[in-house]
C-alpha cells in the first residue's frame, strides 16, 4: 500500500491538473461562442453563394467550355484540401477526421487514382506526412478568424486573407491539369457535442440540374450570366473554402471544451478516490500505532 505522503502527493498534483483543464475549458468556451456565432452567421451566405454558382453553370451550358473551373475530365487525379487543428487536446476530433480521409484516400488509389495533399493544420500535415499520399503544399497557424478578400465586409474580420492561397494553388493546379477533381475534408460543425467528418468536391463545379426551370425569377444579373460566371467563379470557391475553415474551427472549439470538461471531472474523481484511500491509510497506521502502544503498555505490566 502506498504511503500517506505518497498519496497526499498524487492529490495536489491530480488537483493541480484539475485546474488546468478547468481553466482551457473556461478558454475554449469562450472562443467556441465566438466561432459559433461566426460559422452560424456565414453558412447562410456561403450555401446561398453556392447555389447561386451551381445556377449560373446550368443555365448556359454553351459557354462552359470558356471558364477553366467548370471542365469535367476524367479523373485520374485527385487533390484534397485536408483542414484539421494545428493543437490537439480536442478528444478525437483530429483522429476521425484524418481516418475518414485515409479511408477516401485509400478507395481513390484502390481504383487506380493518384492522390496529392494540401494541407491545413499541424495535426493532419504531421500523419499524412508518415502514412499518406505526397503533400504538395502545406498551411499553419491560419488561426481563430481566417479572412478573405472576397467575404461581404459584414463577417469580414481581416484586412489580409489567408484563404487566397490556399484557393489560388488549387485553382491553378486544375487549371492545369495537375488534378482532373479537388476535394475538400474538413469537420462540419453539428452542434457543440457533435461534429462530423466530411469530404466534399470543389472542382469541376458541377452545375445543379435539379433546380427548377423558373429559378432565374430569383436573380438579376447585370450585364448578362456568362459575364458574372467568368467573374465570380473564383471568389466563391474561395468562399466555400473559408466557410471549410469557419466549420472546422467552430468544430474544434467545441471538441476541445467538451474534453476539457470530461478531464476535470475526471479529475475531480480521481480526488475522491485517491481523499478515500488516504484516509483508509492514514486510519490504518493511527490503528497500528495504537495497537503498538497498548502492545507495549502490556508488556510492561508483565
Amino acid at each position: 500500500m502506498a504511503t500517506t505522503r505518497e498519496i497526499k502527493r498524487r492529490i495536489r498534483s491530480v488537483k493541480n491538473i484539475a485546474q488546468v483543464t478547468k481553466a482551457m475549458e473556461a478558454v475554449s468556451a469562450s472562443k467556441m461562442r465566438r466561432a459559433q456565432e461566426q460559422v452560424q452567421a456565414t453558412r447562410p451566405y456561403a450555401t446561398k453563394a453556392r447555389d447561386v454558382l451551381a445556377f449560373l453553370a446550368r443555365i448556359r451550358p454553351a459557354y462552359a467550355s470558356a471558364q477553366p473551373l467548370l471542365q469535367q475530365r476524367e479523373v485520374r487525379s485527385v487533390g484534397m484540401l485536408l483542414i484539421t487543428a494545428d493543437r490537439g487536446l480536442a478528444g478525437g476530433l483530429n483522429h476521425n477526421m484524418i481516418m475518414h480521409a485515409a479511408k477516401q484516400i485509400k478507395a481513390w488509389q484502390d481504383e487506380g487514382k493518384s492522390v496529392e495533399l494540401v494541407t491545413v493544420g499541424k495535426k493532419g500535415r504531421d500523419w499524412m506526412r508518415k502514412y499518406g499520399p505526397p503533400i504538395r503544399a502545406e498551411f499553419v497557424g491560419i488561426g481563430d478568424r481566417p479572412a478573405s478578400r472576397h467575404l461581404h465586409a459584414k463577417f469580414r474580420t481581416r484586412a489580409t486573407t489567408e484563404v487566397g492561397p490556399i484557393a489560388r494553388i488549387l485553382m491553378d493546379d486544375f487549371t492545369a491539369e495537375r488534378y482532373d477533381a479537388v476535394y475538400v475534408a474538413y469537420t462540419r460543425f453539428i452542434n457543440t457535442v457533435k461534429q462530423q467528418p466530411v469530404v466534399e468536391q470543389l472542382l469541376p463545379i458541377i452545375p445543379d440540374e435539379t433546380a427548377p426551370p423558373d429559378m432565374a425569377i430569383d436573380y438579376i444579373f447585370e450585364p448578362d450570366p456568362e459575364t458574372v460566371l467568368s467573374q465570380i467563379l473564383q471568389s466563391l470557391l474561395e468562399i466555400e473554402i473559408l466557410q471549410a475553415l469557419f466549420e472546422a474551427i467552430a468544430s474544434e472549439h467545441s471538441a476541445r471544451m467538451v474534453a476539457m470538461r470530461n478531464a476535470t471531472e475526471a479529475a475531480e474523481d480521481l480526488i475522491s478516490d485517491l481523499t478515500l484511500t488516504y484516509n483508509k491509510a492514514r486510519q490504518h497506521s493511527i490503528t497500528m500505532a495504537l495497537l503498538d502502544i497498548s502492545g507495549a503498555v502490556t508488556a510492561l505490566e508483565k
